[in-house]
């Protein structure tokens, strides 16, 4: 995919996600051996970290920065539901667009993962999360009849290949939200990668990681604890740490504890059941993913929100590159069911 070499500031893209992670990084000397570097800057709702081994690459720095900050504009001008320039808030208006490469693969991933999830992710459910007031809107608790209504305008399955309405007049909007931080993580990853770059932790909200930390070590990643406005990164804020093997992977964590909103008594989470058109309703605080990519990874955790506990375990255990962290209300009590593969280690105080 061609990168347009830009500089300059990243508009607010998307809000705030309920997913926030700590990265770890031991900060020990590798006796020169190696020369990492952090790029920061602002993109998403939030600040972005790219931690990378610079060492044998033989592109300077300042280049890789334009790089990495095009790449998030491209996000920007083409997926962004609050950009309204952006090819995806012309697309939701009605309006004509030719859809960049971005654009389309994006959407070719959506349509796979409403096919394969039964429509349990819907990226054509725009007009749901609106309603409710986690999309573009600041709409909420809309009646039963509406949420009738929106049910019968969304769906994937309304779109052709091709991105064209299948009954003329009837076009869904689309939001990319579920996937777009960890879609753009993979993206920055695929850059670097092609630099010539092994080792890098890639933070927008959701991680890319590979390869070795600055001490030589495999990647470590804060897992939240879920719990409602748990706003700290390390401390009493994590249940513990992910440790990796050097492969390249996603991991993302997706929860009900920070973007929420409750009213007359009730608590309304913002992952939405698409089949429902309401608000999910049970005992499953987070789902933890760890997939070969991002995407794949916000995607899943995204997906075993959707579906609960016992349906997301069965789906983890029945995907051989998946590993999966699951962390519950148990009568009142917080629990945890783990993957055999996933490495959670504990803080040893």
């Amino acid at each position: 995919m061609p990168i347009i070499a830009m500089m300059k500031a990243i508009e607010r893209i998307f809000r705030s996600t309920s997913v926030c992670f700590a990265a770890f990084l031991a900060v020990a000397s590798c006796g020169g051996k190696a020369d990492y570097q952090d790029l920061t800057g602002y993109a998403q709702g939030g600040i972005y970290s790219v931690k990378f081994n610079h060492g044998g690459v033989k592109v300077g720095m300042i280049e890789i920065k334009m790089s990495v900050d095009s790449i998030l504009t491209l996000v920007d001008t083409t997926l962004s539901g609050y950009n309204k320039g952006s090819q995806l808030s012309r697309y939701n208006a009605g309006k004509p667009v030719v859809p960049n490469e971005m654009f389309k693969e994006i959407f070719t991933i959506s349509k796979k993962l409403y096919d394969e999830t039964g429509g349990a992710l819907d990226m054509a459910s725009g007009p749901l999360f609106d309603a409710w007031g986690f999309g573009f809107t600041n709409d909420s608790l809309p009646s039963a009849e509406t949420v009738d209504s929106l049910k019968r305008i969304c769906g994937m399955d309304k779109l052709d290949e091709n991105m064209s309405p299948l009954v003329p007049g009837q076009r869904p909007k689309l939001n990319f939200n579920a996937i777009a931080q960890g879609y753009s993580c993979d993206k920055i990853a695929e850059y670097l990668h092609s630099i010539g770059v092994t080792d890098m932790l890639v933070n927008i909200g959701e991680i890319y990681c590979e390869g070795l930390n600055p001490s030589g070590k495999p990647w470590k990643i804060g897992v939240d604890r879920p719990v409602d406005g748990n706003m700290e990164l390390g401390g009493q804020g994590l249940v513990g740490k992910w440790q990796g093997d050097g492969s390249g992977c996603g991991v993302v964590t997706s929860g009900n504890y920070r973007k929420f909103y409750i009213k007359d008594g009730r608590k309304y989470s913002h992952t939405i059941d698409p089949r429902t058109g309401c608000p999910v309703d049970h005992n499953l605080l987070s789902a933890t993913i760890v997939a070969p990519d991002a995407t794949m990874a916000d995607a899943y955790a995204t997906y075993c929100m959707v579906i609960g506990l016992d349906e997301a375990k069965r789906f983890i255990e029945s995907l051989d590159e998946l590993e999966g962290y699951l962390v519950y209300d148990d009568g009142g009590l917080m629990s945890e069911w783990a993957s055999s593969g996933f490495n959670l280690v504990r803080d040893s105080r």
